[in-house]
């Protein structure tokens, strides 16, 4: 049975679509679960099951069209559109021809050279198969960002619950682990992580994965994650890097994801005060490019907002050992699809667009000595950019 919702979403996206131009239309894509978007995007149940390539066509304008398998004629049906059935691949070639008809400029998950692969879902095999139609695919990240990455009201209010918790876990993290010290009672790094897993619980959130808990040259390690055993335990004059991601247990909410650092003695080492303020000053650039841009009317592109921080990290000479991206999109899932602050491990121009949020998150790592990361995230509305759990860490703190 087609539903109102469906319909509504199909009439969304046909206004994207108008209100992008150059586009003639969106052909969505699925064999066996290759497309995750296609199924969220549409509304689909991503556990129907489903053995056959599927096409859906939405152009900006007219009535959509459907081309399925004839043994799997249903699958869908709650969508709106006229349907072609093929069984044969020749069948299948010339019914698609005849979908897309006189349309030339198509949107698919597709991202030239693999550019941003959170939206590169569709073969090689198939683009070209599609191109045989005679149409120009297109990609289509910035559509996807519309229907993936733009946060509701509801998930507005659900980020700034979880970031608020977060923050506060972030201090009782850190009383405990200077609580550890002052005592001399025996407390690891896999302890803290369990510590922080255990109070999000308690505050009613939920993580894709454990938290990061890493002291001295672990914190050099990116995605370091402690081992129930031999993981290090903490002691006087440590450096402490906790990472911390956590959204509602309610369906539809969104992640918070913040990263701290704090050093387990009276008085921080120069060296890693002089890294903290280089990673601090990248980060607050980086900020700052944003809410310049946004008063200026103008949307920033991802890897520009990279670009401002990494400029200061740099310039500070630590630019080699700066080893990731600057942030990652955020909804609900912690890395989610819409623009990412990145120019290096891909040059993202995916424009930011309101009602969308992504983390500022730039580190300094020196291998077997430590490392430092500083992570905010940071809500997009029509002109200003918000972030939220404050305050922010301005300085690396001495926990005794």
């Amino acid at each position: 049975m087609k539903s109102q919702l469906h319909h509504e979403r199909v009439q969304a996206v046909q206004q994207a679509l108008r209100e992008m131009g150059a586009i003639d239309g969106w052909l969505f894509y699925d064999f066996r679960g290759s497309d995750p978007l296609s199924y969220r995007i549409l509304l689909l149940d991503p556990a129907m099951h489903v053995t056959r390539r599927w096409y859906y066509w939405i152009p900006a304008e007219g009535t959509p069209r459907k081309l399925l398998h004839r043994i799997e004629p249903h699958v869908l049906d709650q969508l709106p559109g006229e349907t072609e059935l093929y069984v044969s691949w020749e069948q299948q070639r010339r019914l698609l021809a005849q979908v897309l008809g006189d349309h030339r400029r198509i949107a698919m998950q597709y991202s030239p050279m693999n550019a941003v692969p959170y939206v590169s879902r569709v073969d090689a095999g198939t683009i070209e198969l599609v191109r045989g139609c005679g149409v120009e695919v297109l990609s289509s990240a910035d559509l996807i960002q519309m229907f993936e990455a733009v946060w509701t009201d509801q998930q507005l209010e659900s980020h700034q619950y979880a970031a608020a918790a977060l923050r506060r876990i972030v201090d009782e993290a850190f009383a405990r682990a200077r609580d550890a010290v002052i005592t001399g009672r025996a407390f690891t790094e896999y302890d803290l992580q369990q510590f922080i897993l255990n109070r999000i619980g308690d505050a009613g959130m939920v993580t894709s994965s454990a938290p990061i808990a890493a002291v001295n040259e672990h914190s050099a390690d990116p995605h370091y994650g402690p081992q129930p055993v031999g993981s290090a335990e903490i002691k006087r004059d440590d450096l402490i890097l906790i990472d911390l991601w956590a959204k509602r247990a309610t369906a539809g909410s969104v992640y918070a994801d913040i990263t701290w650092t704090a050093f387990a003695g009276q008085t921080v080492p120069g060296k890693h005060q002089r890294i903290f303020e280089l990673v601090r000053n990248g980060r607050d650039a980086a900020l700052s490019f944003v809410q310049a841009q946004l008063e200026a009317g103008r949307r920033p592109f991802g890897w520009e907002v990279d670009e401002a921080c990494r400029f200061v990290i740099a310039a500070g000479g630590y630019g080699d050992q700066f080893l990731h991206r600057t942030g990652h999109s955020i909804g609900e899932e912690v890395h989610g699809n819409g623009a990412n602050i990145d120019g290096l491990e891909t040059q993202d121009t995916r424009r930011l667009m309101p009602r969308t949020c992504f983390s500022i998150e730039p580190g300094i790592y020196l291998t077997g000595e430590f490392g430092i990361r500083s992570e905010l995230d940071v809500y997009l509305s029509e002109r200003e950019a918000l972030v939220f759990g404050l305050p922010l860490q301005k300085e690396l703190l001495p926990l005794l």
